[in-house]
């Protein structure tokens, strides 16, 4: 789960156009700009890596190293390095077959340069050099060199090793045989541009593990090494796994009791289409089901999962059927039935991958939901048949999980008639804001009565809306949805945001575009946070989604220095501030409580959107946040305790 720390700023207003031609500036062929080569990429680089902060910095080795696994899913590569260098380049090198080094045809280049200095230009077009691959928009590597101060590449091909150098996209000289070499290979360094990444240039050694560790799962047997020259000695990790996606299971199954001790694994390929399918289910509640579509994860789905998805509840349904473990009076199975406490990964590689929009996270091929469904109506058929032991745990798994949604439709129902879910009646509590549009509306989640108290004299009431939460909620990862659906305070949330909950989920009924969980600043408040953020992932995973989800930055510290009152969110704010005055011993006040703030401290610094500080709550990594839910919120104590002892290096402050 990333949150990216976003500042609001007033926008500008227009200036205004006045009726009369002779006020209007002019308008001609002159005011015309064409940009050429990389350069609009320099002009607009969000819209080729999403950001110029830390997301877009570490996007930049993506787009390199899915060159190299391109070249590893061709066949041609098993072994890629990243190197994160002592002066803050970055190094992917690969023993694939090297950029073509010869000249392109009409271009008078060298391929390799055409590649690194031409948008859309690669071998992914014609189907000839690759016939799977993840980077099908052509921009990926000629990005990375128009985004970096400097950027050499070197090739071994031919019998020779080549180089050639970059200066913020342009050569600075024609590619140059350096001296003889035999194995192949491709070699990218390069610095990001400060110019670009004005706020944030150093990468994240732990972000870029998770990734390419789910490369490696992806991949079987290929081997990722990872090393670290910032450190001394250096931090290295390596990845590779025999098993692939099956261990990919394995690894986020971790800290949960397996059902079904053996993995469901399958594979199946046709003229143009390979799927792999590995499933286990656990005694957890909820699903995880994580689709891939040539390497690339496409979290909102596609035709792929909803193959998956039809031909898993049929099979199961029947084969319950047959076996005389569902009976008539039983009713069928649902979708949900089937995939409650499912773990899966459906991974599938295809030659020509429509993918819906520049994002690539959702899969249009409607040929490859046939492809999908017709091997998991056969292979999964045939694994239920060959181990009868497996597939009994399987469903009565399922066959529980059925009678739990019976029971929660009747709490929802329940729910209903008491008017705390569908109707107009809102929460007593809540204290809502004037508007009714839910792009201008905010909802804070304030942590206790006593600080929602304060929130509600201190908001703009125009379109800030408070809800006091009595203590914690139920930690949801730990029940299903009719217990949860007994807890007053999710009660109360589930109301107030407006979109119901489960099948009734519908995200154009969410009366606030911003929902912000505000606690006080120490483990209690921490805690807090982590369950509602929980409750979000599991049951509103679409608000989320939407970046409708955010975190308050409340201030923990407070002095008074040469007349004035100056707020800190931490100690290393503060110390940077003792810094700057020569290291002078300013004393500091600490809040024990959101509580302790007056109403107008309360909105100078937390609630002033022209002053506060909120983290918006982003998913970039389903897999990675489904591990670190399940661990830190689950039934799991020694894999908790595993966890918190490998992450405590990376703790700067802690309130005990």
């Amino acid at each position: 789960m990333d949150e990216i720390l976003i500042k609001e700023a007033v926008s500008a207003k227009a200036p205004p156009v006045t009726g009369r031609k002779g006020d209007r500036p002019s308008y001609t062929a002159q005011d015309i700009t064409v940009l050429k080569g990389l350069d609009p990429v320099r002009q607009r680089p969000g819209m080729y890596i999403g950001s110029t902060g830390t997301r877009g910095l570490h996007h930049l080795i993506y787009e390199v190293v899915d060159n190299a696994v391109d070249e590893a899913m061709a066949g041609f590569c098993d072994r890629i390095k990243v190197e994160l260098l002592a002066d803050g380049g970055c190094r992917v090198s690969d023993n694939g077959r090297g950029i073509p080094v010869d000249i392109v045809s009409g271009e008078g280049k060298a391929a390799v340069e055409v590649v690194l200095t031409t948008l859309h230009a690669g071998g992914k077009f014609g189907g000839k050099g690759y016939q799977v691959s993840g980077g099908l928009h052509g921009v990926g590597v000629s990005v990375v060199n128009a985004l970096s101060e400097r950027l050499q590449v070197e090739v071994v091909r031919d019998g020779k090793l080549w180089r050639q150098s970059y200066s913020r996209g342009r050569p600075d000289a024609k590619l140059k045989a350096i001296k003889p070499a035999k194995r192949t290979g491709t070699t990218v360094t390069f610095w990001p541009d400060p110019e670009v990444f004005t706020d944030e240039r150093e990468f994240k050694f732990d972000t870029l593990a998770q990734r390419l560790r789910e490369m490696a799962f992806l991949n079987r047997s290929l081997e990722i090494r990872l090393l670290d020259y910032r450190t001394q000695p250096e931090t290295a990790e390596m990845f590779r796994y025999t098993g692939g996606i099956t261990d990919f299971v394995k690894h986020l199954n971790t800290a949960r009791e397996p059902v079904n001790k053996r993995i469901v694994y399958f594979e199946a390929k046709g003229e143009s289409h390979e799927l792999e399918v590995a499933m286990q289910w656990t005694n957890a509640y909820t699903e995880s089901v994580y689709t891939f579509a040539n390497n690339i994860n496409t979290h909102e789905g596609g035709m792929h999962e909803e193959g998956f998805r039809r031909s898993l509840t049929r099979v199961l349904s029947a084969y319950a059927r047959n076996k005389g473990l569902l009976k008539e009076k039983d009713g069928s199975f649902s979708g949900e039935d089937c995939r409650e406490g499912l773990t899966a990964i459906v991974s599938v590689k295809l030659r020509d991958p429509q993918f819906e929009g520049q994002t690539k996270t959702k899969l249009g091929n409607t040929e490859i939901r046939s492809f999908v469904e017709t091997s998991m109506n056969q292979k999964l058929a045939d694994f239920l048949e060959e181990h009868p032991g497996e597939a009994r745990a399987i469903c009565i798994k399922a066959m529980g999980a059925q009678r739990a949604r019976l029971e929660a439709r009747k709490a929802r129902d329940l729910v209903r008639r008491k008017t705390l879910l569908e109707s107009s009646t809102l929460p007593g509590k809540l204290a809502d804001c004037q508007t009714r549009d839910p792009e201008e509306a905010e909802l804070y989640i304030v942590e206790g009565n006593s600080a929602g108290g304060t929130a509600k004299q201190g908001r703009e009431r125009a379109f800030q809306a408070i809800l006091p939460l009595r203590g914690k909620i139920l930690n949801v990862e730990r029940a299903r949805l009719a217990k949860i659906l007994e807890n007053k305070e999710v009660q109360a949330i589930i109301t107030a945001v407006g979109t119901g909950i489960g099948e009734e989920f519908d995200i154009s009924k969410c009366r606030y575009h911003k929902i912000i969980s505000m606690a006080d600043a120490d483990v209690d408040g921490s805690h807090i946070k982590t369950l509602l953020l929980t409750f979000f992932f599991r049951y509103m995973p679409e608000l989320v989604d939407a970046g409708y989800v955010y975190v308050a930055q409340p201030p923990l510290y407070r002095i008074k220095h040469k007349g004035k009152v100056h707020y800190f969110r931490n100690d290393e704010q503060l110390d940077s501030y003792r810094t700057a005055n020569n290291g002078s011993k300013i004393e500091a006040s600490r809040f024990k409580g959101l509580s302790e703030m007056d109403p107008s401290e309360l909105w100078d610094t937390t609630l002033d959107p022209e002053k506060r500080a909120l983290l918006r709550v982003t998913l970039d990594d389903a897999a990675l946040a489904e591990e670190i839910f399940s661990v830190l919120m689950g039934e799991d104590v020694e894999a908790r305790k595993n966890f918190i002892q490998r992450n405590s290096k990376d703790i700067r402050f802690l309130d005990i």
